[in-house]
């Protein structure tokens, strides 16, 4: 179902400046809280993609996950800013002002609303090992390469799990990893790389117990 109303806050849900032909990495999650592993991804795969720039894209609330501790939008986005020194990383809450619930309609809307730009899904290992459980992932597959970047003990799930197995075709080497861009999809690489065994789950659980 979508969202019951949409939601728009200066400069917390506006989309970042871009230009055409820009290569521009999409890295989405709820933030919840946001941590440095989070920012070494997002490092990572700016560098290792050479892309132009890389889009945080905090959302009103993964369909996959409980809500009853995610903290509000304002808070999540002011967090991963704070965070965030790169100039080339920007982070936004667009998805709550159009309304978005699900990955597809924010594929569909970039892809469509700014078509002569270069956009690369990024998710973590751990996200792949459960993408087929996402709404109408053949399409985002479809739609757009994808980079995946390998979290702790998420490699061996992931490589083996369904969207893994059905997408094995358009899986190029990690070595080529800065012409993924360019590659008509689908098209996606498994970086492997410096790790973080940080997770927001385990930070909320260290806050409840101090509290």
């Amino acid at each position: 179902m979508p969202l019951r109303s949409s939601i728009r806050i200066s400069g917390i849900t506006d989309l970042p400046p871009s230009g055409s032909g820009m290569r521009i990495g999409l890295f989405g999650g709820s933030f919840n809280p946001i941590h440095a592993g989070h920012v070494l991804v997002m490092e990572e795969t700016l560098r290792r993609l050479e892309l132009d720039a890389l889009w945080v894209l905090v959302t009103p609330g993964n369909p996959l996950k409980n809500h009853n501790e995610l903290a509000p939008l304002t808070n999540r986005v002011d967090a991963a800013r704070a965070l965030i020194t790169n100039p080339r990383i920007r982070v936004t809450g667009f998805e709550a002002q159009k309304g978005f619930r699900y990955t597809w309609q924010t594929v569909q809307f970039l892809t469509q609303a700014l078509a002569d730009r270069r956009f690369v899904w990024i998710m973590g290992a751990d996200s792949l090992a459960d993408f087929h459980r996402w709404e109408r992932w053949h399409y985002i597959a479809a739609t757009l390469p994808i980079a995946v970047y390998a979290r702790p003990g998420s490699s061996n799930r992931a490589l083996a799990s369904r969207a893994a197995l059905t997408l094995a075709h358009g899986q190029i080497d990690q070595e080529d990893a800065p012409v993924l861009a360019s590659l008509a999809p689908p098209a996606w690489v498994y970086l492997h790389g410096r790790q973080s065994s940080l997770s927001s789950s385990a930070i909320r659980a260290a806050n409840r117990r101090i509290s």
